[in-house]
This record gives C-alpha cells, sequence and structure tokens, in this order.
C-alpha cells in the first residue's frame, strides 16, 4: 500500500504558522526554524504572511517585518531547501512574484477558493516564466463535490501548475472526504497532486495519509502543527508515521523531532490544541484562519466564540471575507440584546 512511495513535504510552519502568531514572527525566529528545517532535511520550507503575499493589511493583520526581510533572511539560512511563497489573487500581486524571486523564492503556490480557479491564470504563468514551480491551491475543498473540484483543477492544469492541491482550510474533512477527492482528482488532472490538512477535526494525519494512499505525491505539514485553527498535520509527526510504513520523505525523524521541540515550540503563543472552537472550525466547516479574528469580535461584542463560528458557517463564508466577523457578531449582540430586553418587559 505504502511501500516505496516517496513523498514531498513542504513545512509551512512560516506561512500558515504566522496566523497563530498573529502575523508577528521575526527575523530572528524565521532564520532560526528555517535553518533548523533545513537541517533536519526539509526540502521545501514557505514563508509568507498567513494571508500570502501582500497580506499584510488591517484586514488581515499587519506583519511585524517585512515580507522581503523575512524571505531574504530564509533563504540565506537554508543552504539546501527550496523556498516557497503563497500568493491569492487580489492580495497579492504578480510584481509581488517578481519580488520574491529576487530574494531566491523557486516555489510558487498560488491560491483561490475552490470555485475560483479561473482567476489565477495571470498569476501561474507569471510564476511559470520567471521559471518558478507553479502550484495550484483550491482552498475549502470540502464545499464542492470531487467533480466540481476537478473542473477547477484542471483550469489550474491548463494554466501550466506543476501541482493542484486539495486544501482542507477548514479541516472539516473526514478521510472519506478526502479519499473521494483525490482518487477523482488522480482520474481528472496529469499533474502531481498535493494536500493541505487543518487538524480542526483531528483528521489531519489520517487524510494525509488517505491522499497519499490515492495518489498525493506533496504533503503539507507545519511543525507542532503551528498553524490556523487548531493547526495543520504536524510535520514531525507525519514524518514518524510516514516512516514506519516505508514512504521515504528525506527527512530525519529523530532530527524534525528536535526542530519541533527546542526551536518552534518556545516561540509559539499557546499550544495548538483542538479547543472548543478549533472544534467548531471544523464542524461549522469555517476557514481556520477566522479563529482569532472571531475570538476577538466575541470578546467585544459579549459572545460565545462558537455562535460567531457557526454563523459564519450558514453563511459559507469563504477567505477574505474576514470583515464579516464584525458585522455577524454585532448582529447576534444585537439580537441578544433584543431578547433581553423583550424578556425583562414580559
Amino acid at each position: 500500500m505504502f511501500e516505496s512511495k516517496k513523498v514531498r513535504i513542504i513545512d509551512s510552519t512560516l506561512r500558515d504558522g504566522s496566523h497563530a502568531k498573529r502575523h508577528q514572527f521575526t527575523a530572528d525566529q524565521v532564520g532560526k526554524v528555517a535553518a533548523g528545517l533545513d537541517s533536519a532535511g526539509v526540502s521545501v520550507v514557505e514563508v509568507s504572511h498567513g494571508d500570502g503575499l501582500g497580506g499584510s493589511s488591517i484586514n488581515y493583520g499587519f506583519a511585524k517585518e517585512s515580507q522581503e526581510n523575512l524571505l531574504k533572511t530564509a533563504h540565506e539560512a537554508m543552504p539546501n531547501a527550496q523556498l516557497a511563497i503563497l500568493l491569492i489573487p487580489g492580495i497579492g500581486i504578480a510584481e509581488d512574484l517578481e519580488m520574491a524571486k529576487h530574494y531566491g523564492t523557486s516555489i510558487a503556490r498560488i491560491c483561490t477558493h475552490v470555485t475560483e480557479a479561473d482567476i489565477c491564470e495571470q498569476h501561474i504563468r507569471v510564476a511559470k516564466k520567471l521559471g518558478m514551480e507553479a502550484i495550484g491551491f483550491l482552498m475549502m475543498a470540502h464545499m464542492v463535490t470531487p467533480d466540481q473540484l476537478c473542473e477547477q483543477a484542471r483550469k489550474m492544469e491548463s494554466y501550466g501548475a506543476d501541482c493542484v492541491y486539495v486544501t482542507d482550510s477548514a479541516g472539516a474533512m473526514t478521510p472519506y472526504d478526502m479519499r473521494a477527492r483525490i482518487s477523482a482528482l488522480r482520474e481528472a488532472v496529469n499533474i502531481e497532486i498535493g494536500v493541505h490538512a487543518h487538524n480542526n477535526l483531528s483528521c489531519a494525519v489520517a487524510n494525509s495519509l488517505v491522499a497519499i494512499e490515492e495518489g498525493a505525491t506533496t504533503v503539507d505539514g507545519c511543525t507542532c502543527g503551528l498553524g490556523a485553527g487548531a493547526g495543520n498535520t504536524q510535520t514531525e509527526v507525519l514524518v514518524a508515521v510516514l516512516d514506519k510504513l516505508g514512504v521515504q520523505t528525506g527527512i530525519d525523524t529523530f532530527k524534525i523531532m528536535d526542530v519541533g521541540e527546542d526551536v518552534v515550540r518556545p516561540i509559539m503563543d499557546r499550544p495548538q490544541i483542538i479547543d472548543r472552537a478549533g472544534l467548531t472550525l471544523g464542524y461549522a466547516g469555517v476557514y481556520s484562519s477566522f479563529l482569532l479574528h472571531a475570538y476577538r469580535a466575541a470578546e467585544k461584542y459579549d459572545l460565545d466564540v462558537r455562535e460567531i463560528l457557526l454563523e459564519c458557517g450558514r453563511r459559507k463564508t469563504v477567505g477574505g471575507q474576514e470583515d464579516m466577523i464584525i458585522d455577524i457578531a454585532w448582529e447576534l449582540n444585537q439580537k441578544k440584546l433584543a431578547a433581553h430586553r423583550t424578556g425583562s418587559t414580559a
């Protein structure tokens, strides 16, 4: 089943982990983590604002340091690993890819909502023109059927993508959901398939294993699980499991454990656990990066954070609609106050 398989693991601690760090990574932290991952044998390390190049803004959260400085620092710290970035069209622009290339980036992950692959054509073509590997990221992949997912993936393939990703941004998929999507994609496209899983339902490692079994050859992880929501597939756990199964990753199991314990864990703001809010993300199918925004709104409007997340799920909000969280919280607060007044009058 797994014997003789070879899998490329892309570590996204320094990109997806930016959400959990409120985008406050310092250059020193980035340099130490990147160097550790490189020494452990990780072949690709992703570095960006959590919402990709151009994400530092009032809507998504301002980064502590410039993207140029973080990319430069990471590249200089990694004599072996490739540097990757993420870009969401509309947040980042084509010129950001040129900047990233200048600072040593060789892999561009172009990210769209799962129904909007057609907005990434320009960016994939620019990345290829710059000599980068182009990976198409289909976010919130749980929101469509496998056939609809394949339709979008074929568009990315036609634009020149080298790989297309099933991205479980909400951590809402079960292994059954993942298997259906990866197996369908394997029949639909002739390029590599990747998987990016979040752990809100505690299925991230299981979903990654199912994806590999069905033909995915590139899998994302975050050391210590450091990522949005309840975190991502934990790199060191995935490496250990794949090692036991005889899958080749090129990563030293004990060295990546040490990177997690000695380098990443000390800079984490909080442990990546599946608490009631993180679990609600997966249960309601809500974009994982909404978590900290929802916490702030819940505190401001005296609400249970789960109320906000459930309403986000009912409204089928997607990445890029973080500003709606405040609107939703205000509306829920007004309903709560109205109900209280009615109850008092009665």
